[in-house]
């Protein structure tokens, strides 16, 4: 009898002295890692290789980021895919706007990174002129395993944030 009531303390002294070593953030931040809603802003060719992402071959549903949205307030994630002109900056910096908190930006390809090769009045010379990017993704126009590993790089960002994600509060006037 008293060898089971040595063994009964001995657990009960175990169970308390192990913590809850899990944080309520980071459970969280699991949670929105593993269940991106991307909204594509597709206006070029990189918005062909997001298709073949999102396709049976490549299958970006194994990541967690299948369930796309085309609707700003469904989403979590914008993936600008593409050449961004002048007149369309004011409807992207809309679109992301309408997206809730919280929200990441991708911007797939050099065209929505910097401008690509169109060093023209026209083209925006890189959508971070007008929101926020977290991640770059470079290619003209990037495979579509550049595009799996820049989702990866946005999950590796948002497993390190916190709940309550502060954004550059740059105000660009256009």
């Amino acid at each position: 009898m008293s060898e089971q009531s040595l063994t009964i303390s001995s657990v009960e002294a175990d169970l308390k002295s192990i913590a809850f070593t899990t944080r309520l953030e980071d459970f969280v931040n699991w949670g929105r890692k593993n269940s991106l809603w991307p909204l594509p802003f597709g206006t070029a060719c990189c918005a062909i290789e997001y298709m073949a992402t999102v396709g049976s071959h490549y299958d970006v549903s194994r990541f967690g980021a299948e369930v796309v949205r085309f609707s700003p307030r469904q989403a979590d994630c914008l993936l600008v895919l593409g050449t961004v002109v002048e007149k369309m900056g004011p409807v992207l910096k809309q679109v992301y706007d309408q997206m809730l908190e919280p929200k990441w930006v991708i911007a797939v390809g050099v065209c929505a990174s910097s401008g690509g090769f169109y060093r023209a009045y026209h083209v925006m010379q890189g959508i971070d002129n007008i929101i926020p990017v977290d991640v770059y993704v470079p290619g003209c126009p990037p495979t579509p395993e550049g595009i799996i590993y820049g989702m990866l790089k946005l999950q590796e960002k948002i497993t390190k944030g916190g709940i309550v994600r502060a954004r550059d509060t740059h105000k660009i006037a256009r």
